[in-house]
């Protein structure tokens, strides 16, 4: 039995795992997905959130598991569940970014995200900077994240999303190869993702090389569109 950390992406929440949770349980493993700060159920504050804060958060689950976790992160959770590394890294058995950003010492997920000359996202961000937060389009949403979703999931997920707070992308982390460096990574790539470029996701791990690399045939929200899949491919690590 092996212990998983789920940590949802930008704009969702432990909810968006719904759909694969179960089907790890039903392996006889633990699941956590929690909420990071200001998304689902938790109710911080944008402008109190930060990198630091989220990273704090998920070692809090990590230290609370009683053994070694296998970390997901989706999107720019790659950078949390990078820090959760870098801070316990024998907390950690395995690292897995989905569709997620690998980052460098010194790179931040919104600096690098916006050199991605595939991905939709840059071009339907709307910026509140008096209130923190970064949100996308409405009307672009679907293309950016669901395009390979049924219409009710996509419904159903666009009524859950909720603004972004900008800090957290915006800083740069913080890792070095005696403490991240030493934790085994897998990445899991998405071919058809419109908000993380393939080109990009593949620029990443090839920087940063991974013990493994999977590979799904979807867009940016697996956990949607291919529930099964993608927890075949987490069983397998």
């Amino acid at each position: 039995m092996a212990t998983f950390v789920l940590v949802h992406g930008p704009w969702h929440g432990g909810w968006c795992w719904e759909r694969v949770a179960p089907l790890l349980r039903a392996g006889g493993h633990r699941v956590e997905t929690p909420d990071l700060p200001g998304h689902g159920d938790d109710r911080t504050l944008a402008a109190e959130i930060t990198l630091r804060l989220y990273t704090e958060a998920m070692l809090r689950f990590v230290a609370g598991a009683g053994e070694p976790v296998v970390l997901v992160g989706h999107g720019t959770a790659g950078a949390v569940i990078s820090q959760v590394a870098e801070h316990c890294p024998d907390g950690v058995a395995v690292l897995v970014y989905l569709a997620a950003f690998l980052l460098r010492n010194g790179e931040s997920a919104l600096d690098v995200g916006l050199t991605d000359r595939d991905s939709l996202l840059a071009a339907n961000l709307l910026s509140y900077p008096t209130q923190s937060i970064i949100a996308v389009r409405p009307e672009s949403l679907r293309d950016v994240f669901y395009h390979d979703c049924t219409d009710p999931t996509v419904a159903g997920a666009i009524a859950r999303v909720c603004p972004e707070p900008i800090a957290p992308a915006a800083t740069p982390i913080s890792v070095i190869p005696e403490r991240f460096g030493r934790v085994r990574r897998i990445y899991v790539e998405t071919r058809r993702d419109h908000a993380l470029g393939t080109a990009m996701q593949r620029r990443m791990y090839g920087t940063l090389p991974c013990e493994r690399v999977l590979s799904l045939d979807t867009g940016h929200a697996p956990f949607f569109s291919a529930p099964e899949e993608l927890a075949s491919r987490l069983l397998s690590v």
